[in-house]
């Protein structure tokens, strides 16, 4: 991984700043990217096994030069490695001559409006930025896209189509050498899938799964200690009870004898 050391031309407050575009109003990024956790998911992993340098980013201006607002895109999802995040914040947007690299992964989410778009212009566009891999989802399983699940990877300058492959039961997944992870098309939802450990990043639905699982083991271990307690509660009272009858015993064995001693005249 080669690592360019930034240093901006401008100095703070100087800088480019891209303009604030409206809100986009399909909502596809929200219920298949930031509603499930995914790219929060995404960014946990690659700072624990990439590099902690790793910027997730959703919706941030892309282009060579920010200044030149026709040649800009705002990817639903992009990660950048050893990236200046700073330098993005100020600039609010991510400029390839500043930051001295191209993003290294960038996904387009499907949607009526963009459909087409994604999969013609903005793939020259991302190919002409040098972005390493570009992939598409459909949700819809392709009726926006020209496939539910595809990718490009940079190769010589050019795009190459990245191998897919359906897996039974609908699944669709290819391998992102970017992110070292499998992209998965899971009944209309993005996944990530780490094939070292075989198992899918979690979402918010896992983490909710884990922790009401928590919550019920916990429960469980809470009711065992009370049982545990009441139960050594009764032995410890029934305990009492015997001494308490070992004690009665024993004094009215000592009264016997004493009655047994005045009654022989001792």
């Amino acid at each position: 991984m080669t690592t360019n050391a930034t240093v901006p031309t401008r100095k703070t407050g100087q800088l480019l700043r891209f303009p604030d575009f409206p809100p986009r109003d399909d909502m596809q990024n929200w219920i298949y990217i930031y509603d499930d956790a995914v790219a929060t998911s995404l960014k946990a992993f690659l700072r624990r096994n990439r590099t902690p340098n790793a910027i997730v980013a959703n919706e941030v201006p892309v282009g060579p030069n920010l200044s030149a607002r026709a040649g800009i895109r705002i990817p639903d999802l992009m990660v950048i490695f050893d990236g200046e995040l700073e330098l993005m914040l100020e600039q609010r947007g991510y400029e390839i001559a500043q930051q001295g690299k191209p993003p290294d992964f960038a996904l387009e989410v499907a949607s009526p409006t963009t459909g087409v778009v994604d999969y013609t212009a903005k793939r020259t566009d991302y190919e002409r930025f040098g972005v390493s891999e570009y992939w598409r989802f459909d949700p819809s399983g392709g009726e926006y896209h020209d496939a539910p699940l595809a990718g490009d990877r940079l190769i010589d300058g050019r795009y190459e189509q990245i191998p897919v492959e359906e897996i039974g039961g609908g699944a669709i997944r290819g391998y992102s050498e970017a992110l070292g992870l499998y992209l998965y098309w899971l009944d209309g939802e993005l996944q990530f899938h780490d094939p070292e450990t075989n198992t899918f990043l979690r979402t918010w639905d896992d983490l909710e799964t884990i922790a009401e699982t928590a919550e019920a083991q916990v429960q469980v271990e809470s009711a065992r200690a009370d049982s545990e307690a009441a139960r050594a509660d009764s032995e410890a009272a029934r305990a009492n009870s015997e001494a308490a009858r070992a004690e009665r015993a024993e004094t009215r064995l000592a009264e016997l004898e004493a009655e047994l001693r005045r009654l022989r005249g001792e």
